[in-house]
């Protein structure tokens, strides 16, 4: 490294210690031509993460903007700070987990929407009202409509027809025949037991 009063570029490391934030790593340098002592810091590059909005602009990701949009959709909703920064936090490790570096706002949205739709229904119908512009009364029945098809809704039991000769005939009832409980047996006859007689 370039000592900054001499200029020369051979120097020794006689200190490194990790900095408060923990995103740097402090060292201080000893020039060997002058014999001064200068500091240096060694930072990961980050690489940013930009989101193409729909017109073609692009912006860099920003978590807090992304935090602020979450917290108007669960206003006055049972949802803590905390649940929506772990949200923010899990959205933005998965941005970073992508090769490509341009994620669309669509791309986002949909991440988002699934965050809310996990924490909150009322919060992601409202997010997704912003989000997907809805017009009219349809979009919203199409999003509820997503919401309850899912793992936690049971499904609607089949109607089955009922069979011909159940079906009760003008003026009369007709009353099905008893199904055995045993096949290739009779049914038991109806009506009072006899006692068996002593001898």
């Amino acid at each position: 490294m370039r000592c900054p009063f001499c200029g020369h570029l051979e120097d020794k490391v006689v200190d490194s210690r990790e900095s408060r934030e923990g995103d740097a790593i402090r060292r201080r340098r000893e020039c060997l031509a002058c014999g001064r002592r200068f500091t240096s810091y060694e930072r990961v590059e980050e690489m940013p993460v930009l989101i193409v909005k729909k017109d073609g602009r692009r912006e860099p990701f920003d978590p807090q903007k992304l935090l602020r949009g979450m917290m108007a959709a669960c206003q006055k909703r049972p949802v803590t700070l905390t649940q929506l920064e772990e949200a923010v936090g899990d959205i933005q490790a998965r941005l970073l987990d992508q090769p490509d570096r341009e994620i669309s706002s669509r791309s986002l949205g949909d991440l988002v929407m699934d965050a809310l739709k996990r924490l909150d229904s009322v919060a992601y119908v409202r997010f997704a009202s912003v989000y997907r512009d809805f017009k009219d009364l349809p979009d919203f029945v199409k999003a509820l409509e997503g919401m309850m098809v899912g793992p936690g809704v049971a499904p609607t039991a089949p109607v089955i027809p009922p069979r011909p000769h159940e079906a009760p005939a003008t003026g009369s009832l007709m009353i099905p025949s008893p199904t055995p409980l045993f096949p290739g047996l009779a049914p038991a006859r109806l009506g009072p037991s006899k006692r068996r007689k002593g001898r």
